[in-house]
């Protein structure tokens, strides 16, 4: 059968929710057993999202083969619970290096090598290529390719791209293509505008593309009158209008969605009937759709609130934490509390700030010392560091519950050395390359010269080493059956892997140590040297890489919680499981952790069913 694509363009403004309207789109999909997978195209110069400011685009989003890409297909996966490649996020800077090469290459046999046909071409073979490969645990070819075209219809990048999409539509055929446009209806003195969206529209079909759904983006549901007026400007039926009105969580939108009817829509215009779904994956389907309705409710109901101080340095713009935020919103929902997050700058908590701004240096460590739990995510560059060192000593010392991720890690052995081991001038290397004790130093097969790709990227394993039979962490990897009222055996001899859809699965090895495999980004690492005192001081290194070098995990024996972790966790975070570390640590903050520990697999009190990843 051939592929079905279903393309999300926006008008009017740029960050009007396509990303979660396509990954939204991808649920409605499968709930009804169909097997989707998702293609962002950016219409930016760079290769990739690794060396943008997170400040100016939002978060670098990293995949199991080390793409680092931009931040939606991080949507896709926690929304789908799908594995995606580097090759599922096409850019500019991209696309044309892959014609240019093909030129020097002299594939195009002498031709004069244009944008249009030979890069609309190239748009529509990488398409074509990249919707074919599997992305779930089935391991089939998806029978849906949702594509999202990023930034505005009419922006001179995204011309060529628009061409090429226009030219897709002929190419695969009647029947298997739908277009979805998004677009805003903003309210001016109590009056829901449609010029805006008329004139999107307009555009779009000027560009050759003709919208089948106009998903409208609006602070409220669309008035009948809006909807008709719409639909008659627009030569579209009313029933193709879909109000995407605020609500008050993302994971509320494909409830919205098919609430208007748009499953009958895709049917009808895809002829979603004539595919070959097996029933396996209806069942499936149906199950993860009430899943979805009963998580949703019960987040909705959820009445005590846990605040978490999330320190970093780039807290201005929420979007360069978006996975940080949205991990943990999904540990939330398991527990069935409510979140509240406190966007910290690190710098806040120094004691420059106390001379210059007295005021916020007292808010913020008012914030801090009021929160129920203590979150440093990863981050580069030196400014805000002693912050974050502060904040992490706090936690540690006053038996709050922390999770460091990347930096995070590295930034609790930094205070751990200079307050417990006595080493006062320890620090990292990315900070002070002349330090004397460089406790965190620059991985020796990474460049200093490149920047560009070259950090550790991508999946990694990790080995839980002889003496975490204590860690909390660890039980939360390992299954239920393996423990003894939460504690488990030094002997235990479990392998924790990640699958093809990024599901953890576990696999009883006699001859293998437990192992976990998560995804990592990083250019700095613990200092071997520096392990045996901190082990004699009482922090230890529960976690390491294959060879035994590598500092992966640490965690704090007599702490409530205290773990940090080399690896994003957050990238491998979805909607129905929820990642292990994030999950234990906000349990530890909301005072439930006990229960997960010690049910497993049950349900948590006023959470919802379902647990995952042998919790």
């Amino acid at each position: 059968m051939a592929t079905k694509y279903l393309l999300v363009s926006g008008g009017v403004i740029s960050g009007i929710g396509k990303g979660v309207i396509a990954s939204s789109l991808g649920v409605l999909l499968k709930s009804i057993g169909l097997k989707v997978t998702s293609i962002k195209i950016d219409p930016y110069m760079n290769i990739d999202a690794g060396l943008m400011n997170p400040l100016e685009h939002g978060e670098c989003f990293v995949l199991d083969d080390g793409g680092e890409v931009d931040l939606d297909l991080g949507n896709y996966e926690r929304y789908l619970n799908i594995t995606l490649t580097r090759e599922h996020n096409i850019t500019t800077g991209k696309i044309y290096q892959h014609v240019i090469e093909r030129e020097r290459k002299g594939k195009y046999l002498g031709k004069t090598v244009q944008i249009v046909p030979h890069l609309t071409d190239a748009v529509q073979d990488w398409i074509q290529k990249v919707a074919a490969i599997p992305v779930d645990s089935t391991g089939e070819k998806p029978d849906v390719c949702i594509i999202e075209l990023g930034g505005t219809v009419g922006d001179i990048e995204s011309a060529p791209f628009i061409e090429a999409l226009r030219c897709l539509r002929r190419r695969a055929g009647q029947n298997n293509f739908l277009h979805c446009h998004v677009s805003l209806i903003p309210v001016i003195n109590d009056e829901q505008k449609t010029k805006p969206t008329q004139a999107a529209i307009k555009d779009v079909r000027h560009a050759g593309l003709s919208p089948d759904i106009i998903a409208c983006r609006c602070s409220l549901p669309l008035l009948k009158s809006t909807t008709d007026k719409l639909a008659m400007y627009c030569q579209v039926e009313p029933e193709q209008v879909i109000a995407v009105h605020d609500v008050p969580s993302t994971y509320h939108v494909p409830l919205l969605l098919e609430r208007q009817g748009l499953i009958p829509i895709l049917r009808e215009v895809l002829r979603l009937d004539a595919l070959p779904i097996v029933p396996p994956l209806v069942r499936s389907g149906a199950e993860i759709w009430e899943t979805w309705k009963t998580l949703t409710d019960t987040q909705d109901r959820a009445r005590e609130t846990v605040k978490i101080c999330l320190v970093g340095k780039y807290v201005s713009l929420h979007d360069s934490y978006l996975s940080v935020r949205k991990s943990l919103e999904h540990a939330s929902m398991r527990c069935g509390r409510k979140l509240e997050i406190i966007w910290l700058d690190s710098t806040d908590l120094e004691v420059a700030t106390e001379t210059t701004s007295p005021v916020t240096y007292h808010q913020a460590w008012h914030q801090l010392c009021t929160a129920s739990g203590i979150l440093v995510p990863g981050g580069f560059g030196h400014r805000g560091i002693e912050g974050m060192i502060r904040a992490a000593k706090w936690a540690r010392e006053k038996k709050v519950p922390y999770l460091g991720i990347c930096l995070g890690m590295q930034i609790a052995v930094i205070e751990f050395c200079r307050t417990i081991c006595g080493i006062e001038d320890a620090q990292s290397e990315e900070m002070d390359d002349s330090a004397k004790n460089k406790v965190i130093i620059h991985m020796p097969e990474v460049s200093k010269e490149t920047m560009g790709a070259v950090m550790r990227l991508g999946l990694r394993n990790t080995v839980f080493q002889k003496n975490s039979g204590f860690s909390k962490l660890r039980a939360l990897y390992e299954p239920e059956s393996m423990q003894t009222n939460g504690v488990l055996p030094e002997s235990n001899n479990i392998s924790t892997t990640a699958t093809a859809d990024g599901e953890v699965a576990t696999i009883s090895s006699p001859s293998h140590p437990p192992v976990i495999s998560e995804r990592h980004r990083h250019k700095y690492e613990v200092n071997p040297e520096f392990v045996p005192t901190m082990a004699t001081h009482g922090l230890e290194f529960i976690g390491k890489d294959e060879s035994g070098e590598r500092m992966e995990i640490l965690e704090l024996r007599d702490h409530p919680w205290y773990v940090g972790v080399q690896y994003h966790p957050e990238y491998l975070s979805r909607v129905l499981r929820p990642s292990i570390p994030y999950l234990g640590f906000f349990a530890a903050a909301a005072g439930c952790l006990e229960e997960v520990m010690t049910k497993g697999s049950k349900t948590v009190k006023g959470a919802t069913k379902g647990w995952v990843n042998g919790v």
